[in-house]
């Protein structure tokens, strides 16, 4: 069950800088803040469904989120990763369309929501919160065209490598491991973000253990050749 949490101010955020609200002055913060509510989401929660109409904006205030697209037959496929410090929803929010996918936890998070009075009213009058808009629509156009081609063309070993990457791109690394992947996913989750089947990804991690790239336990990845991944993913950095 979803649970309400104590609202924290915008300004504490300690994500506030690296998010889209980083140039809001303190009188537009408290816009934010008079219009947002904080939520506390246990690990498999959705935070949206595909189809839904949107009536603003989700900010993850700490934890993880999966953006997936259900296909015809059930299947999921991950088109997203969401991190602390990230907004959601609003490409339909801005369309004035319902959303055209769904967001799940990956694990215990608290995530705010911003009614879109509010966002639409700093469109407005903030030309720098606009503009980070738009570049973060733009951003995320360019991946989702990038990530087509790659599942077109790419072998599924490739694209695999590329996906343990994405992660360690996107969550970082254990502050206690530095190889370790700060995020723990099913094989149907690496699955459903490769493009491929679960059966496939179990094949390859193996081949990739073999190979000495990785080790795991359970569903923590360790990355303990990146130079090796990263040819393997026929990448360039």
């Amino acid at each position: 069950m979803i649970k309400k949490i104590t609202n924290i101010y915008c300004e504490d955020c300690k994500s506030l800088k690296k998010s889209v609200y980083g140039d809001l002055n303190s009188e537009e913060l408290n816009i934010l803040n008079f219009n947002k509510s904080c939520n506390f989401y246990k690990k498999g929660q959705t935070i949206y469904f595909e189809g839904n109409t949107p009536e603003g904006l989700f900010c993850i205030r700490e934890g993880k989120v999966k953006i997936y697209k259900t296909g015809n037959e059930g299947k999921e496929q991950i088109i997203r990763l969401v991190k602390n410090g990230d907004i959601i929803g609003y490409r339909a929010l801005i369309a004035g369309e319902s959303y055209n996918a769904t967001a799940e936890t990956l694990e215990d998070s608290k995530i705010c929501f911003i009614r879109k009075n509010a966002i639409f009213d700093l469109l407005k009058k903030n030309e720098k919160f606009s503009f980070r808009l738009i570049k973060l629509l733009s951003h995320d156009l360019g991946e989702v065209e990038q990530r087509m081609v790659h599942l077109a063309q790419k072998p599924v070993r490739e694209r695999l490598a590329e996906t343990l990457l994405i992660l360690r791109e996107t969550y970082g690394m254990d502050k206690d491991n530095n190889s370790l992947l700060n995020v723990s996913l099913s094989r149907e989750d690496l699955a459903n973000i490769a493009g491929t089947a679960t059966e496939t990804v179990i094949r390859l991690l193996a081949e990739f253990k073999n190979e000495n790239i990785i080790s795991t336990k359970a569903r923590k990845i360790e990355i303990l050749d990146v130079n090796k991944l990263i040819e393997t993913g026929n990448l360039s950095y």
